[in-house]
């Protein structure tokens, strides 16, 4: 299965709720109350974390939480360009977390590209943020903050 993977608000802005979504011939959608990005936002700046880095991190831990479950599945990852010029470091960090969490997934199953408004992925991300669908799953702050440890 090839995944689109789209995001509603980023994960910096700390005001909303960020939604994460996939979509191919299954659609899966995270949610991440903006509590939750404050609190740990507040955690890891505690932990000496601060920067681009610190967000461009949270948003690979994003994508772990939103993938892991369903790696047994996909085939390739097409992730689109939130943060341009970035991609590298975001693909570097999501190995690692893959890798540490025991699954085997290869550099050459993600990519970075527009997917634009059209994407179902993006259509999943936008309706389940307006509350028109529920999240599949709602993050904590334990969840995300345990992606650090």
């Amino acid at each position: 299965m090839h995944v689109q993977v789209d995001q509603s608000v980023k994960i910096g802005d700390t005001k909303d709720p960020t939604v994460l979504a996939f979509s191919d011939t299954e659609s899966f959608s995270i949610l991440i109350p903006a509590r939750v990005k404050r609190a740990c936002l507040r955690e890891l700046r505690g932990w000496g974390k601060s920067g681009t880095t610190l967000y461009l991190q949270l948003f690979a831990a994003a994508l772990f939480l939103l993938l892991k479950g369903h790696l047994d599945r996909i085939t390739l990852i097409t992730i689109d360009l939130e943060y341009p010029g970035h991609s590298p470091d975001i693909k570097e960090h999501l190995l690692n977390l893959f890798a540490r969490a025991g699954f085997s997934v290869s550099g050459e199953m993600i990519r970075f590209q527009r997917i634009g408004k059209r994407s179902p992925a993006h259509d999943k991300a936008l309706y389940t943020l307006r509350g028109e669908l529920r999240p599949d799953r709602t993050i904590t702050t334990e969840e995300l903050l345990a992606q650090f440890k």
